[in-house]
């Protein structure tokens, strides 16, 4: 009874004295899981995390068997190896340090109900019409920089004008169309093409602009396909491809209404039959995995 009172006594002192310490590999743990799942996302995140690596290990080399050589040029380098990566990964440290401060967006007009299916509506029509189609919706990253490519705009959103605006004889149907705070701000705006060399070939320039966007900016893009007649999505960087009307509404209400936010991976996946944007770089053709493809052929 007294060894185990001692023994109760010690390990509270223990704790009493080393607390903090307790606290700060916590804090680290948590600070390198989260930046691992965020490196995770980055393109050519393999690379960064190989450099890293590399470079940490080479100064504990340096240091533990004292190589004066090495140890002071990877000091030298080191502040320049941090200036480069920003620059580098200056896209994806933006949209990192947004989602710290805010963790949902769309703080407007665009969180109600009525907003899904005013869009899911007009994507459609433009499938049906065979009108190409790309509109980005302004998340908490300006876009204001994109508006100045196209031709700046203040109209309240509406369907009507929308189709006007691509159909293919209007001189502003090329290039994206940008919604921000539930109005347009901006039509055949340039967006930048994403640079990545793991795409289908399939995909167009269309679809590499709607990429490039999401991978720079917190907005959500969607695409009409003017040759097939095709919807998809982009987001964080993700191409979620040949959604029907159905996946479409739900994978939109995901995004963009509160209440539906951060779904569990599984009941995503079972719902889209898509992997959650994020989890993988691009994901794959829907019709891969459906036999059945008749709701995505009815407006081809």
């Amino acid at each position: 009874m007294i060894f185990l009172k001692n023994t109760i006594l010690k390990i509270a002192t223990f704790l009493a004295n080393h607390w903090t310490s307790g606290l700060e590999i916590l804090i680290l743990a948590t600070l390198i899981y989260y930046s691992y799942l965020s490196l995770k996302r980055i393109p050519g995140a393999r690379i960064l995390i190989w450099a890293i690596l590399t470079f940490f290990t080479l100064t504990f080399i340096s240091q533990e068997l004292n190589l004066v050589v090495l140890n002071w040029l990877l000091k030298s380098i080191s502040a320049f190896l941090i200036i480069a990566l920003m620059i580098i990964f200056q896209p994806e440290l933006r949209r990192a340090l947004n989602e710290l401060g805010i963790h949902r967006f769309f703080t407007s007009a665009l969180q109600h109900r009525e907003t899904v299916e005013e869009l899911t509506d007009l994507v459609f029509e433009l499938s049906s019409k065979g009108f190409g189609g790309l509109i980005a919706i302004e998340g908490d990253m300006d876009l204001k920089t994109v508006v100045e490519t196209g031709v700046k705009l203040d109209a309240l959103f509406s369907k009507e004008l929308i189709l006007t605006l691509f159909h293919p004889k209007t001189l502003l149907h090329d290039g994206g169309v940008i919604i921000s705070n539930s109005r347009i701000v901006g039509a055949s705006c340039i967006f930048p093409l994403s640079q990545r060399d793991d795409l289908d070939r399939t995909i167009g320039l269309r679809h590499r602009a709607g990429l490039g966007l999401s991978e720079e900016f917190d907005t959500i893009v969607l695409v009409v396909s003017e040759e097939t007649g095709y919807v998809s999505l982009c987001y964080r960087g993700s191409l979620e491809r040949h959604l029907n009307e159905q996946q479409f509404r739900e994978r939109l209400s995901q995004l963009i209404i509160p209440e539906n936010a951060a779904p569990t991976p599984s009941s995503l996946e079972r719902k889209t039959m898509l992997p959650i944007a994020g989890n993988s770089p691009l994901v794959p053709d829907l019709t891969k995995h459906r036999a059945d493809s008749k709701t995505l052929d009815r407006k081809i």
